[in-house]
Formats: structure tokens, sequence, C-alpha cells
């Protein structure tokens, strides 16, 4: 993984066979050699570090910050430069399958945010922020952030909660449908994709990354969804930063047979690894509706 792009490292955890810890599954570090030798050799019970507390609250968790917290590879993350971190758990049914974790880091041509944001039924039609983290973007649009709600449908949070899949969008401008265009504009924020995370609870929650062209989210993004009667994965997306072109017609393959690492991430609810590839299964309700392919 190059260090340039918006997400610096990712890595995934598995339940060991009785369930009482979770084990390294897999992830890409780049050049982070060091953090990934760390990491090889944990484990991680319920509630304990990133994964564990994501396993224990049955949600995603965000921290902006690991001094302080109960991150456990604090020395080991600043060694690279990694300030933020996110675990995103996957259930399917009821059962966690795996806790995926993204790490980014701050630098001088930082420029980006990543975002959850839940909704509560019982509570409100709204969905709102649970927490961010903004690099350099300046309070500006932090403040705006935290001070906008958007409806099931509107914004990009709102509409990865309609589908029930990923949304990316290449250009955050006005007519976009990215409702702080102009913020983001002004602190360079120039793409964004979201995606609806699993949660125990009966929340909706979805997680947001926005990033800027010295900094983009990843290399290439796909997404691939199945068709009608679940027998085959669609690419409905595909975009490379390498020469900013967007396709969303593409490939198909075979999603009974596990057909490499998306059809096996769709099949199986555990994210896969082939570098520079990781995918991510999507599975907000228990149920996988696409998986995520991002190539640093």
């Amino acid at each position: 993984m190059q260090n340039k792009t918006f997400i610096r490292i990712v890595e995934y955890w598995v339940p060991n066979a009785n369930g009482s810890l979770l084990e390294f599954g897999g992830g890409l570090f780049g050049k982070a050699a060091s953090f990934g030798a760390i990491t090889r050799r944990l484990c991680f019970g319920r509630g304990e570090g990133l994964p564990g507390q994501a396993w224990d609250q049955g949600q995603p968790v965000m921290l902006r910050q690991f001094q302080g917290s109960y991150f456990q590879r604090i020395a080991a993350a600043d060694d690279e430069g990694l300030t933020c971190g996110i675990a995103v758990p996957t259930f399917i049914n009821g059962r966690l399958t795996a806790v995926t974790v993204f790490f980014c880091g701050d630098d001088d041509a930082h420029a980006g945010a990543i975002e959850l944001w839940a909704n509560q039924p019982s509570r409100s039609k709204d969905m709102r922020l649970v927490e961010g983290y903004y690099g350099n973007t300046g309070d500006t649009f932090e403040f705006v952030s935290r001070s906008t709600s958007f409806r099931q449908g509107n914004g990009l949070p709102g509409l990865a909660w309609e589908r029930n899949k990923p949304v990316f969008m290449d250009n955050l401008g006005k007519g976009s449908g990215f409702l702080r265009a102009d913020n983001a504009l002004k602190v360079g924020i120039n793409r964004g994709f979201a995606f609806p995370c699993s949660s125990c609870d009966g929340s909706n929650q979805v997680m947001a990354f926005l990033s800027a062209l010295a900094t983009p989210i990843a290399r290439r993004i796909e997404i691939w969804e199945p068709d009608a009667a679940g027998k085959r994965l669609q690419r409905t997306l595909a975009f490379s930063e390498a020469d900013g072109r967007r396709d969303d017609t593409g490939a198909s393959l075979d999603a009974v047979t596990e057909s490499g690492p998306v059809g096996a991430a769709f099949a199986t609810g555990i994210p896969q690894v082939d570098p520079p590839m990781f995918a991510l299964p999507i599975a907000p309700q228990g149920q996988v509706t696409a998986v995520l392919a991002l190539f640093f």
C-alpha cells in the first residue's frame, strides 16, 4: 500500500474456533512492515483493543487519537504516523464473521475526513454524526458536519442508508447530491464514498470516507453487487485514480463458486486480501448486499 492514499493500512480479524478471541485474518500494511509484524502476533478478547471494542459494541467504533485510549499498539502506530483508527464489524445473521480496521494518518498534504453516521429509528428519522476525523480540513468543515443531519436518501450517508450498498461520488461539486459541496471544495475534498455497516441494536450505521486529489481514498475502487437471482456478481462501478475514469458497467463472476477474493467475500461475509486489493463484504442487515474492493 502506498503511503499517500487516504487509507494507510487495512486489516481484518476473525473469531477463533471457539469464538472466544479475535485472531489476525489478513491485511495490507504497505511500507509499515514493523506495524504488520506486531499485528500478526496479536489476538483480542471481547472489548479488548479496537477490534474487540467493535465486537463488544456490535457496531463501528472510531478512535480519533490513540494516546490515552484502549488502543494496544500506540508506540507502533506513532512510529508509522498513524493517528486514527476505525473498526467495522461484519455480522451475518447475528453472527460475527470479522472486524475490519482502517488506519489513517496526518501529514501536511492530508485533506480528507472519515465519518460515522447513525440513525436510531425509535428516536428519529434523521441520521446524525456519531464521530468524525477531519485531518487538516480545518474547523469549518467539521463544524458544518457536526450540525448536519440526513434523511434516508439524502446526501452521501443518506443514499448509502437508503440503498443498503456502497455509494461512490467522484466529483463532490454542485449538483452531485453531496449536501456539503461548497464547504468540501473549499478544503480540497473532491471525492467520497459511503457504505452501510452491520449493527446489533437495530440502528442504521454508515461509514463515509472523503478525500482530496493529493490523498485519494484508494488507487482504485470497485463495487460488486449480486444479480436478482443471487447467482452472479456484477461489477457496477470501477473508478481508477490513475486516469480519473469511471466505469459503471463491467465484469461478472459466479457468486456460488466463491470465484476469487470478491466471490469469497460475498459468499462467506469475511474480507479477503489479494494484494494490492482488499475485498470488504457489505452486510448492513445481516446479509451481504455488495462487496467493496479497494486497491492500494
